[in-house]
């Protein structure tokens, strides 16, 4: 008997009884199977209000709206901006009187998506990014440096007194705050001796750090002997993103 009824039950689930059931039809609860179905209906039913309720607090409030979680979340703050050789053109002189720093400011920074640039909640403005969220920001510059001897050479003493003027190569990085003077925030050099048989020589200069930057505030990169910078896109860019 025992048997029986357990292939009556699996049968109610299989192709041997396949028809569909409804608890409001007087045919439906006269079928054998009603009753299994039924019960298994309201099982089913149970456990699904079960788990909605231990998955969704009662208050509205609380009431977890992915949607609204990632608008409320951090904005992605972040540039980087690449060299171009396309827009190089002489580099403005910085240090004057009424501009205290030093070097040769770039102004030639591509910020469109054509190549690995891009721009996040920044602006970029005459070669500055400008900050429009306070926080602490990571910021990082890379320059390339490319010396090629002259063709024509007048003499060994000009030669040699070239390079000596040619030979030091710095990066800035200053922030414009409130205060009417620009920050040097970083600056890195190379002293770099070519070989007198050497046609030419490539070098760069990176460096990186923390810094608290307030809203409205900008930040630019500045270096010297500008006649030997390479603004390819790889190889010089600058840019700063949100940590905290």
């Amino acid at each position: 008997m025992q048997n029986k009824y357990f292939k009556s039950g699996l049968a109610c689930f299989l192709e041997e009884d396949d028809r569909s059931w409804d608890s409001r039809d007087d045919e439906s609860i006269i079928n054998p199977c009603w009753e299994l179905k039924s019960q298994l209906h309201l099982f089913v039913k149970k456990m699904t209000l079960r788990t909605f309720e231990e998955m969704i607090p009662t208050n509205p409030e609380k009431q977890y709206n992915p949607y609204l979680e990632r608008e409320k979340g951090p904005k992605r703050v972040a540039a980087h901006i690449t060299g171009s050789n396309r827009k190089k053109s002489t580099l403005p002189v910085l240090g004057s009187k009424n501009e205290k720093a030093v070097g040769h400011k770039i102004n030639s920074w591509e910020s469109s998506r054509k190549g690995h640039s891009f721009l996040n909640n920044l602006y970029l403005r005459n070669g500055e990014l400008v900050i429009l969220q306070t926080g602490f920001y990571y910021i990082y510059s890379q320059t390339y440096f490319r010396f090629q001897e002259p063709e024509e050479v007048l003499g060994t003493v000009s030669t040699e007194e070239n390079r000596k003027k040619i030979k030091q190569m710095v990066q800035y990085i200053y922030k414009y705050t409130n205060y009417p003077d620009p920050i040097l925030l970083m600056k890195s050099a190379r002293n770099s001796c070519w070989s007198k048989d050497s046609e030419y020589g490539l070098y760069s200069i990176y460096q990186g750090g923390i810094f608290e930057l307030k809203e409205n505030d900008r930040i630019f990169v500045s270096v010297t002997n500008e006649r030997l910078v390479d603004l390819d896109q790889e190889a010089s860019f600058f840019g700063a993103f949100l940590i905290g």
